[in-house]
């Protein structure tokens, strides 16, 4: 049995993703002893003994973490098949806490694929994750500020976050369609307001790495 089955249909944590069954696209991206690795192409046996850690547990006390609400807040996803594998790549780039430059970024996601975004707000995303002010409180979203892009007053979301483990988040079953599931899971969105948390954080993640 693959290790993609196993944590699929035994586990029951739906949150890692099959898409090419080759290694390739990287949406079953799972931490194995703590490194990304890609689960479709591993048994489970290999996987006795040793710590496997899925999107599910991302979440931190049941909020999202910063890396995930940085890709809410950037739109970093569309339909979000490949985002549990983003998450589970990127995560312990955003631990490492290092500035990065765009290439940098570009690099580090190189071995996923994604083919809705065009990857740019993905790279924001990370920027955005990796910046001072994304580690403050969890949910403070920027309100009252104008999107300079789109000039759209963003609003005030929701602290209390939806839980779905179906798609994205991984937080716990729900019956929704996928489409409709998958934006759900990251976190609250509202299409016709854009926040500008995400443009504000980049910009001062961009700003700091040409001052330093």
């Amino acid at each position: 049995m693959l290790l993609t089955d196993f944590i699929r249909h035994e586990l029951r944590l739906t949150g890692t993703h099959v898409g090419c069954e080759h290694g390739v696209c990287g949406a079953c991206t799972i931490h194995f002893d703590g490194e990304p690795v890609r689960a479709c192409v591993m048994l489970a046996v290999q996987a006795d003994g040793h710590s496997l850690r899925t999107v599910e547990s991302l979440a931190e006390d049941g909020q999202l973490n910063r890396l995930q609400r940085a890709f809410n807040e950037c739109h970093g996803l569309q339909c979000g098949f490949c985002t549990p594998g983003f998450l589970m790549t990127l995560q312990p780039v955003v631990d490492a806490g290092e500035q990065l430059s765009d290439g940098e970024i570009r690099d580090a996601i190189s071995g996923n694929l994604c083919r809705c975004t065009g990857y740019q707000q993905i790279v924001d995303a990370v920027s955005a994750a990796l910046t001072p002010a994304a580690r403050g409180p969890r949910h403070q979203l920027t309100s009252g500020l104008q999107d300079p892009r789109r000039g759209r007053t963003p609003v005030t979301r929701s602290p209390t976050p939806p839980v779905c483990y179906q798609a994205t988040a991984g937080l716990r079953d729900c019956d929704k369609p996928a489409p409709s599931c998958a934006k759900d899971a990251i976190g609250p969105s509202n299409s016709s307001s854009q926040t500008s948390s995400c443009r504000q954080q980049l910009a001062e993640s961009r700003t700091s790495r040409s001052a330093a």
